[in-house]
């Protein structure tokens, strides 16, 4: 009995001796960057000076003044329709790649996904500024075919510049786990559903759509959670109708010398995606129960 204690024991140390890195990683990387953030959200600040009496009068301020909620609310419009577009963007290139490309050439295909990461983000972003500008891309094509006689104002300075250029920016990232769901669905049942009399669009609304909803509900967490904190894209491309709550949290910790505002702003939204994201899953939860998965 004690020799078993002994192993056991040994054990226990070897497997904490292992996980210790990874954990004194989170801790001093993740959990207290975010744990002072935390407190600073209770304290005040004077200009340059800040006062660490813990007070709630900053969350007070982030979930009641009219300018917090509603960029709250934009940023949250946003997030929603960027992963709606994006997951609409990769799902049929997913699809593809996973049924109709031959399994030696997928590897190839998963490849070439990762180019756009080739270049900067903000690059990218400035191109995109370059083909929506007023004397861009797209309007010096409309106006050169007659379609348009003035340069389209309302493509550029907004939030459809902001959710154009976020879609594209996070659609590989979709691409990827929508895929992996995909492959993992077995091909007897389509062929099952097939024998049964399913038409190709009977059979992917009822077995393809249905066994990727995991991967798709990945996706769209992998697009919303980050997007709603992008204040880079808003800020290039947004103009002052399209800016969201991370450009006023950047607003705050910079320029406004209210680093406990820009903290509890964002805590709040932090709270707030953090919940979506738990409604999410448990939807995913109740569906997959549902169906007997």
């Amino acid at each position: 009995m004690t020799a078993l204690a002994g192993r056991v024991s040994r054990e226990a140390r070897n497997g904490l001796l292992l996980v210790s890195p990874t954990l004194t990683y989170a801790l001093l990387l993740l959990a207290a960057p975010l744990a002072l953030v935390v407190l600073l959200s209770f304290w005040t600040q004077d200009f340059l000076e800040i006062h660490r009496d813990l007070t709630f009068e900053n969350y007070r301020v982030a979930w009641t003044e009219p300018i917090y909620r509603a960029l709250m609310l934009r940023s949250l419009k946003i997030s929603a329709l960027v992963t709606v577009f994006t997951v609409i963007l990769a799902f049929p290139i997913a699809y593809f790649i996973s049924f109709h490309v031959p399994t030696k050439r997928k590897p190839l295909w998963l490849f070439l996904i990762t180019i756009p990461f080739w270049t900067s983000y903000l690059i990218r972003i400035f191109l995109w500024k370059v083909i929506l500008g007023f004397n861009g891309v797209v309007n010096g094509s409309l106006v050169g075919l007659g379609l348009i006689d003035e340069p389209l104002s309302f493509i550029l300075y907004n939030q459809n510049a902001v959710v154009l250029t976020l879609s594209h920016a996070w659609v590989p990232f979709a691409i990827l786990p929508i895929y992996v769901a995909l492959e993992r669905i077995d091909r007897s049942l389509l062929e099952a559903a097939e024998d049964l009399g399913d038409g190709p669009v009977r059979r992917f609304l009822r077995v393809t759509l249905p066994l990727a909803m995991p991967g798709v509900l990945a996706a769209a967490l992998i697009v919303f959670i980050p997007t709603i904190g992008d204040y880079v894209t808003p800020r290039l491309v947004g103009g002052p109708n399209g800016l969201m709550i991370a450009n006023m949290i950047e607003l705050q910790f910079k320029k406004a010398n209210n680093a406990p505002l820009g903290a509890a702003l964002a805590i709040s939204a932090m709270v707030i995606v953090s919940a979506i994201s738990i409604v999410f899953l448990w939807l995913n939860r109740r569906y997959l129960a549902g169906r007997g998965g």
